[in-house]
């Protein structure tokens, strides 16, 4: 009984380590700043347009955050293979992820809808529940608790630009203020984080060369 709790306490850990390199950190603010930059691209480009202008940029941070984890942390950590219950949670992570996609995709509609009859706070609200429920889920089913914290940043975000916008005239809703920021605060984490794995793996590294 104990080994087979201490397996599915090694699992836990390797699984959580999977996603503890900083990249997804990285990833995430990349995805926070086109809320901080696309407003102030929106009169001359449109909302369409600034919000289309991202995807090279963010197909290019894709693809920079993939060849960095296959030739820098998979030479560190090698390849892992998880459990069936790993593998049937993250199935249900990509299930739950999908309906809470279509569920924004179906919001953003009727927001788009009804944007003159919503109050700038109501549009905040949703837009803001959107962030911290997909967040949320997503850190419940990848064991991943700083998503918690990135959830309920990215979440009052709106809400606060929203009143930096009513209360002291911040431009495009003051989503360049508090996107902009909360952005930057993950990044800057995600680069810690990846900084402290690579000091870690190489001590690890020299640690087995030596055979201590």
């Amino acid at each position: 009984m104990s080994e087979r709790l201490d397996l599915k306490n090694a699992e836990r850990k390797v699984f959580r380590a999977t996603f503890d390199d900083g990249l997804w950190d990285i990833i995430i603010a990349g995805l926070a700043m086109e809320f901080a930059v696309a407003p102030l691209l929106s009169p001359a480009l449109g909302d369409f347009w600034s919000s289309v202008i991202f995807v090279p940029f963010l197909g290019l941070l894709f693809l920079a955050i993939w060849l960095t984890r296959k030739y820098v942390v998979k030479a560190r950590t090698g390849v892992v293979k998880f459990g069936k219950q790993r593998i049937k949670r993250l199935k249900k992570f990509t299930l739950v992820m999908v309906v809470i996609n279509v569920l924004a995709l179906i919001l953003g509609i009727i927001v788009a809808f009804y944007f003159h009859a919503l109050s700038g706070q109501m549009i905040a609200i949703i837009f803001g529940l959107i962030l911290l429920t997909g967040f949320s889920l997503a850190a419940y089913f990848l064991d991943y608790p700083r998503l918690y914290v990135y959830g309920f940043l990215l979440g009052i975000a709106p809400y606060l630009g929203e009143w930096l916008y009513s209360n002291h005239g911040a431009s495009h809703h003051g989503f360049p203020i508090t996107f902009g920021f909360i952005s930057g605060v993950i990044f800057l984490a995600g680069l810690i984080t990846f900084m402290r794995f690579l000091r870690n793996s190489s001590i690890a590294a020299d640690t087995a060369a030596k055979g201590l």
